[in-house]
C-alpha cells in the first residue's frame, strides 16, 4: 500500500473516531438494523460521586460449604445484587465478584447510598400468612411454618419499655405461599394516587391463591417480608385471575425498593457490608476538572519539548499523538470503559509510553544520519532498529497489566483493575500509532524535505 493509500485510510480513521467523540453528550449512537450500540462516556463514581459496597458472604466460621456451592452462590448472588441495583433507577452500576466470598458494587451518582445497601442486603424471603380474623398490625414479628425450626427463628430484643420496639408473636403461623410464586411485580398508583405493588402470580401459584381466598373469605391475609409484617389487607372475595395488590403506608421509594427485593427474589447466601466509600458529587467533579487540567497541561509541556528537541519529527510525533487521543478516547466510548481517577492515570502513563517509542525511532534515525546514510535509508533503518525495544517493552508492559487486571478481578480491587484496562488499551493503541502513524507521516512529508537540511529538520 502506497503511503498515499495509507493516508486516506488514516484520515478515514480520523472521521470515524471524531463522529463517536462528537457530541460528547447525548449522542445519536449507531443504528443499523438489528445492530443497535450506544455511544457514552462513562465516569467512575470518584469522578461523578456515588457509592462503592464491598459485600461478603455472612457465615460463621464453623459453616462449612463446598468450594464449588459456595462459587455458584456467590455468582447467583451477585446476578440478583446487580438485578436490585438496576432496578433502583441508577445508571452504570457495576457489580462483580471478587475472589470466593466477596461481591464489589459501585453505582456512580446516587443520591441515597443507604436505600441501596439496605435494598441489597435484604434476603427478601416473601411469605402470604394465613392470620385468621385478627389481622396483626404492621411491623409485628412472626414465625411462619415455612422453614420452621432453629433456622427461622428471629431473634428480636423486644423492650416492652421501648415504643420504638417491634412487637413479637409467638404463635406460629401457616404460609399460604411464598415469594417463589411470583411471575412479575410493579409499582402502581390506585384510584386517589396512593402507592401500591402489584404482582402476577404463575399458574400453580395462581392456583393456590384461587383455592385458598375462596376458602378465606373475610379473613386476613397476612404479608410478610422476612418474618415481619407489612401488611394484613382482607380477603373481600375469591381471586381468581392470579393478580393482586400489596397496599401498605409506602412512598414511591419504598413502594420500589420492597418491589425490587420481591422480583428479583431471595439471595441464595447472606451478605454483609464489609466497607463503604461514599463520594460527594462535587469532590467527584473537582477531581475530573484537576485531572482534565493536569493531563492538558502535561500534554502541552511534551508537545513543546518534541517540537524543540526533535524538530520535525517531534511534530510529526504531535501529530500522532492527537491521533492517538481521538482514536483511544473512540474507543472507550465505543466498548465502552468506566473512567475513573487511576484509568486516567493509566491513560496518561499510556501517552508516555507512546512517546517512549518515537524516542527511541528518532535516536536511531539520528545516529544512521550521522552515520553518513541517505533520508531514506535512515528512516528505513531507524524504525528497524528500535522494533525490538519498542515489541519487548509494551509486551512486558502489557504481562504486567494482565497481571494486575487479574488481582484487581479475584480481590475485588477496581480501582487496580481500571488502571491495568486503560493502560492496556493506551499501549496497544500507541504501538499503532507509533509504528503505522507516525511513519505514514514521515513518509508522506520525507518527499519535500532536501537532503542538505538535516540539521534545521533533525537537529542533528
Amino acid at each position: 500500500m502506497s503511503q498515499y493509500k495509507k493516508l486516506i485510510a488514516l484520515f478515514i480513521l480520523i472521521v470515524i473516531a471524531s463522529w463517536i467523540n462528537f457530541p460528547v453528550a447525548n449522542h445519536p449512537g449507531i443504528n443499523l438494523g438489528d445492530y443497535q450500540r450506544t455511544i457514552e462516556t462513562r465516569l467512575g463514581l470518584d469522578l461523578v460521586g456515588g457509592v462503592q459496597v464491598l459485600l461478603e458472604a455472612d457465615l460463621d466460621d464453623d459453616t462449612t460449604i463446598p468450594h464449588d456451592t459456595l462459587v455458584s452462590s456467590m455468582r447467583t448472588a451477585a446476578s440478583i445484587v446487580e438485578n436490585r441495583v438496576n432496578a433502583l433507577g441508577v445508571e452504570e452500576a457495576v457489580v462483580q465478584q471478587a475472589g470466593d466470598r466477596r461481591i464489589v458494587v459501585e453505582i456512580p451518582g446516587l443520591e441515597d447510598p443507604e436505600q441501596a445497601i439496605a435494598t441489597i442486603r435484604e434476603t427478601g424471603l416473601l411469605e402470604f400468612v394465613h392470620m385468621g380474623d385478627f389481622p396483626l398490625p404492621v411491623g409485628t414479628i412472626v414465625q411462619t411454618d415455612f422453614g420452621h425450626g432453629a433456622d427461622s427463628a428471629v431473634p428480636v430484643d423486644s423492650d416492652s419499655e421501648d415504643p420504638e420496639s417491634p412487637i413479637v408473636f409467638d404463635e406460629v403461623l401457616r404460609t399460604v405461599m411464598t415469594g417463589a410464586a411470583l411471575r412479575s411485580v410493579s409499582v402502581v398508583t390506585d384510584e386517589i394516587g396512593r402507592y401500591i405493588i402489584q404482582f402476577n402470580l404463575t399458574p400453580e401459584g395462581a392456583q393456590t391463591f384461587a383455592s385458598y381466598t375462596t376458602e378465606n373469605v373475610g379473613k386476613h391475609l397476612g404479608i410478610v417480608l422476612d418474618k415481619r409484617v407489612i401488611s394484613a389487607p382482607r380477603v373481600e372475595s375469591p381471586i381468581t385471575e392470579g393478580s393482586g395488590v400489596i397496599t401498605g403506608d409506602f412512598s414511591f421509594d419504598s413502594a420500589n425498593s420492597l418491589a425490587v427485593q420481591l422480583r428479583y427474589g431471595s439471595l441464595p447466601i447472606p451478605l454483609k457490608v464489609v466497607e463503604t466509600r461514599t463520594v460527594g458529587p462535587t469532590l467527584g467533579e473537582d477531581s475530573l476538572q484537576k485531572s482534565l487540567v493536569a493531563g492538558g497541561i502535561g500534554f502541552s509541556l511534551v508537545i513543546l519539548f518534541m517540537g524543540l528537541y526533535y524538530r520535525l519529527p517531534g511534530v510529526l510525533a504531535s501529530l500522532s499523538m492527537a491521533f492517538f487521543g481521538l482514536i483511544l478516547f473512540a474507543l472507550f466510548r465505543y466498548i465502552p470503559v468506566t473512567l475513573t481517577l487511576p484509568g486516567i492515570a493509566g491513560l496518561m502513563l499510556s501517552i508516555g509510553s507512546a512517546l517512549d517509542a518515537n524516542i527511541l525511532i528518532f535516536e536511531r534515525l539520528k545516529e544512521e544520519l550521522r552515520s553518513g546514510k541517505t533520508l531514506i535509508q535512515a528512516v528505513d533503518q531507524g524504525w528497524k532498529r528500535a522494533w525490538p525495544s519498542i515489541r519487548d517493552a509494551n509486551i512486558s508492559t502489557l504481562i504486567t497489566c494482565g497481571v494486575l487486571f487479574w488481582f484487581g478481578s479475584a480481590f475485588g480491587a477496581t480501582i487496580v483493575k481500571g488502571f491495568a484496562l486503560t493502560l492496556s488499551i493506551g499501549v496497544c493503541v500507541s504501538v499503532f500509532c507509533a509504528l503505522i502513524v507516525t511513519r505514514t507521516f514521515m513518509n508522506v512529508v520525507l518527499e519535500y524535505i532536501k537532503e542538505f537540511n538535516y540539521v534545521r529538520w533533525f537537529g542533528i
